[in-house]
Formats: structure tokens, C-alpha cells, sequence
């Protein structure tokens, strides 16, 4: 078991360079109960980072999951595809096609690890992890004992799930994903429509790697932690009235009585692409992706995130949330609390 002190650069898309107080690389389960017994406190857990900002140095330790493997078992119906925790998603999405086990394509491109997964409920172009989740498997820092989670017990919602709140002491090691054997293409969004319904899941595959491309910066080459923002839900009505005001504002119904607004439209037409505060920037060619310039800040990047929320609820009565999940000194925080640790 090796622990450290350690750069945090590696650790977030973002590339800002905070510090953590230790740091190790899980590898083994083995690891996990010798690591529970030394460290009573939940640490941070990590994956590829590319949810999160640090708002400052952490006083703890980091858990980063490196946990790897597959199994597959099959049903006369499906495909059920046990994965570790530490494995990379896209690489996962690959192997699943390259198995003729479609299914996630429409996922394709999504930074970090399948453990990282559940916790926010990934999802894109029409389709969610939760659709395809048979199980979650988890270690609980309180108790030092194993969970399977069903697809219920996991309470999945739009970008959240039970891992977010009542769970949250729970590290996920391996997540189980059941691939129906009838498989059928979601098409519905943006420019997976053009495709028709003939289309395969390679060209699906193909085709959303190609727009996440165009549209949004390699962390390698511009950090940054994805798509910034949530979408935001209204009510039917208020999104109605702002149809009215702007057609070309893109509306999708979410559950009944509400409906979802695309952020990043919100944003652009707010005038804020390419904006910057400091070294961070709105990005010029998607609007929710925030960017690291170079040697941005933390505060930087918080001060722009405030500024843009601000400039969208002056202009359309929208208050938007973050995404990104926030981590101070002593773990989980929120743009407000950040930006006050600030001053």
C-alpha cells in the first residue's frame, strides 16, 4: 500500500494544481480492508477526475480506483456484463461493440471510470445508465462490509442517484449491466436522427463520436471537467412562455409538468462564449464546457461558473446548477460555499 502526498494535476480533467494530503491507488479488494481499518474516515473517491473541480488543497486522503476486470455471463435474453469499478467507460463502451454486445453506443466518449458511472446517472443522446444497469456492487466505509445495489435501490434520477446522498460512504467496485439481446437504436437526438432506423450501433457508435468531437475540447489538450451545468428543469408553463419569447430554444419533456431546457443554448444566446475570468474560459464552441486556458484557478473558474449563472437567470429567469462535483479542503462543497471560502 503506498500513500503519499501527492499532485492532484493527474487526478482532474481541469488540470488545476491542488495537492492532496495522501493519496493511493486502489488496485486490489485486498487493499480495501486493510485501508478501512487504517483510515476510520471516508476518503475522497477518485476515478479519472473528470467530474470534478478542486476548489482548494485536500486535507485528507484520495482513493483513486484502479480497480480492473469483466465477466460475462448470457441469458437466452441478454448479455450480463459484470465490470470493476477502475475500468475507463469509453474503452468499456469499445469492448462491449468489438463483443457484438451493443447497447451503450449512444454513451460513447463519456470521460471517466464505470464506478463513476452510477453516481451520476451518466447519460446522452436519449439514453441513461440506468437503462442498462442490472446491479451495482459497492464497500461501505462505515460498516467495512460489501452491498449489492438492484436498479431500484439505486434511485437513479436525472444526473443523480442514491450514491449522491444516502450512499455516499459507499465506494462502487463493480457495476453489472444487462445488454438485451433485442436490441433496438435510439435515435431521437440531434444528429443520431438523420441516421434512420436502419442504422447499427457502429454507425450510431461512429456518428456520436464524432459530434462529442466536434463539439467539445480533449481534456489533453484544454481541461476542462465536461459539461459544466445541468440542464435545467422548469415548470411546463414557464417553458412555454420562453418558446414563445425564443423558438429556437431547444425544450425536451422531462417528467410530467416539467420540462427540460438545453443549457448550453441558454448560455450562448446569454453572449458568454468565450468569455474568461482569468486563465478560464467559456468555450467557443460549446457553451457548458468551461475550460482551463492555462494555468487557470480554482477561483477562476468559479468566478466565471457565478458569472454565468448570473447572466442566464438575469436574461431568462433560469437559475442554473453545476454539474461538476465540487471538492474543498474537507470534501464535497458548492458554488456558493466555494466562492465564499474565496473572500
Amino acid at each position: 500500500m503506498h500513500v503519499t502526498s501527492a499532485s492532484l494535476v493527474p487526478y482532474n480533467t481541469f488540470g488545476l494544481n491542488h495537492t492532496a494530503e495522501q493519496l493511493v491507488e486502489l488496485t486490489t479488494r485486498e487493499q480495501l480492508q486493510s485501508l478501512w481499518q487504517a483510515y476510520p474516515q471516508m476518503p475522497l473517491l477518485v476515478g479519472e477526475g473528470s467530474n470534478l473541480l478542486f476548489t482548494e488543497a485536500y486535507a485528507g486522503l484520495v482513493l483513486v480506483n484502479r480497480l480492473k476486470g469483466k465477466q460475462i455471463t448470457e441469458t437466452e435474453d441478454a448479455w450480463l456484463v459484470k465490470v470493476e469499478g477502475g475500468e475507463n467507460w469509453h474503452q468499456l463502451v469499445c469492448w462491449c461493440l468489438e463483443h457484438g454486445m451493443p447497447g451503450l453506443e449512444n454513451l460513447s466518449l463519456i470521460p471517466g471510470t464505470v464506478g463513476a458511472s452510477p453516481v451520476q446517472n451518466i447519460g446522452a443522446y436519449g439514453v441513461e445508465l440506468a437503462q442498462f444497469c442490472s446491479q451495482v456492487e459497492s464497500f461501505d466505509w462505515q460498516s467495512g462490509e460489501y452491498k449489492t445495489w438492484s436498479v431500484a435501490e439505486c434511485d437513479f434520477g436525472y444526473r443523480d442517484s442514491v450514491f449522491k446522498h444516502e450512499a455516499r460512504s459507499h465506494l462502487i467496485v463493480s457495476v453489472t449491466f444487462c445488454l438485451p439481446k433485442a436490441w433496438q437504436p435510439v435515435l431521437g437526438y440531434g444528429p443520431l436522427a438523420e441516421l434512420g432506423e436502419a442504422a447499427t450501433a457502429a454507425e450510431i457508435f461512429e456518428r456520436v463520436c464524432a459530434t462529442r468531437q466536434a463539439k467539445l475540447p480533449d481534456p489533453a489538450v484544454l481541461g476542462n471537467a465536461g459539461s459544466f451545468f445541468k440542464n435545467p428543469k422548469v415548470v411546463t408553463a414557464q417553458a412555454e412562455a420562453l418558446k414563445l419569447a425564443w423558438p429556437a430554444l431547444p425544450v425536451f419533456a422531462a417528467e410530467p409538468g416539467l420540462s427540460k431546457l438545453a443549457a448550453g443554448w441558454l448560455i450562448e444566446q446569454a453572449d458568454l462564449k468565450g468569455v474568461q475570468v482569468g486563465g478560464a474560459g467559456v468555450h467557443t464552441q460549446q457553451a457548458l464546457v468551461l475550460v482551463n486556458h492555462g494555468g487557470a484557478t480554482a477561483a477562476d473558474v468559479l468566478q466565471l461558473a457565478a458569472l454565468v449563472r448570473e447572466r442566464v437567470e438575469q436574461r431568462f429567469g433560469v437559475r442554473l446548477e453545476p454539474e461538476v462535483r465540487m471538492i474543498g479542503a474537507a470534501g464535497e462543497t458548492y458554488l456558493d460555499e466555494a466562492l465564499a471560502c474565496l473572500n
